[in-house]
């Protein structure tokens, strides 16, 4: 089926002024879904312990894969991190999330409990069809995503910005990328990127 394709719309140093405008662009969806995908890494203990009380049934795991020597498998982290000591979850990080929570449960508790590890929220649904640049909204593909604590949405590019995406069809749609980033208030900021 292929992955969409992610066009940045939008940067700033403030998370918050992130999020408010990927809600903007969330509004414009014709069609959106049940669920929001939250993702988190989390590189300190203050970190674990305010995102463990915004998301207390949330998973955390290694945020890199690591092997037990002993099994030669890799190591689960298997610890319940909400009633762990600090001086035992210290040598376990960095750890991450990845949580599926219902649209306007919790995501603004979620940028507010953020650190300075890489984390998104992902917003799926579908656009609306556009006669006047000829484009078709596809409810695999489509949404918004905030790249907290990054300039791409992988986090391999490591920055102090926050940066919103527009996820379009496979094939790329720039002219639905840049009528989404004008409305905004700007422009398409770089090259598309491999999305969901």
């Amino acid at each position: 089926m292929g992955n969409s394709r992610a066009y940045p719309v939008f940067r700033t140093a403030d998370a918050v002024e992130a999020w408010t405008q990927a809600l903007r662009l969330n509004a414009l969806l014709e069609e959106r879904d049940d669920e929001v995908t939250l993702m988190a890494e989390l590189v300190t203990v203050e970190e674990v312990r305010r995102m463990a009380a915004v998301l207390p049934r949330a998973e955390f795991s290694h945020h890199r894969a690591r092997v037990d020597p002993y099994a030669r498998e890799f190591a689960h982290l298997g610890l319940d991190i909400v009633t762990m000591q600090d001086a035992l979850l210290e040598p376990e990080l960095p750890v991450s999330t990845l949580h599926y929570v219902l649209p306007g449960s919790v995501e603004d508790e979620f940028v507010r409990a953020l650190g300075r590890g890489f984390a998104s929220i992902g917003l799926a649904g579908r656009w609306p069809d556009g006669a006047e640049t000829d484009s078709r909204g596809v409810a695999a593909y489509d949404g918004v995503e905030v790249a907290f604590n990054g300039d791409d949405r992988y986090g391999s590019t490591p920055a102090d910005r926050h940066t919103v995406f527009v996820h379009v069809d496979k094939w790329g749609d720039l002219a639905r990328a840049e009528k989404l980033a004008a409305f905004l208030g700007g422009t398409v900021l770089g090259d598309d990127q491999q999305g969901w």
